[in-house]
């Protein structure tokens, strides 16, 4: 299940669904990201993330896909934040669930590694300074290469 959203979301809610539907899971892993209260900019007031819909879920709907491809998962929800946010908002939620513990956490770290470097997002930053469009980290880069010669 993928979800791009304009609304803000409760990611224990989520978790809950998710878990209910989790049909015969041994393990559930999930990650909730937050906008963060400040950058190298500075601080953040406002995040504004824009997305290409439908292209944006197509590309996550394919990782989702590979990761079961991958991995033997049960389940697998990503929810995704666009428009604008303010710092301790959730912006992303991912959970895998599986039979057995390592399947369901690198499942989620594969998905994650995903969403920050290739899934198609436009993020800037608004703080007293000014407006700073947000670019992956090198080590995000490093983090999702990993998975270019692994089979899960």
């Amino acid at each position: 299940m993928v979800t791009l959203s304009y609304a803000s979301f409760d990611p224990a809610a989520a978790l809950a669904d998710f878990t209910a539907r989790a049909e015969g899971a041994g393990a559930i892993v999930s990650f909730t990201g937050l906008v963060r209260p400040d950058a190298k900019t500075g601080t953040v007031n406002t995040l504004a993330l824009q997305a290409y819909s439908p292209m944006t879920e197509r590309g996550i709907e394919a990782a989702v896909s590979e990761a079961e491809a991958r991995w033997p998962l049960k389940a697998s929800m990503v929810i995704h934040r666009v428009g604008d946010m303010v710092p301790g908002e959730p912006i992303v939620f991912v959970a895998t669930a599986s039979a057995h513990r390592r399947a369901a956490f690198e499942a989620a770290d594969f998905l994650m590694d995903y969403l920050k470097t290739k899934a198609v997002f436009w993020k800037k930053e608004t703080g007293p300074t000014g407006s700073t469009w947000i670019e992956p980290r090198a080590e995000d880069y490093a983090d999702s290469a990993r998975w270019a010669d692994t089979q899960g």
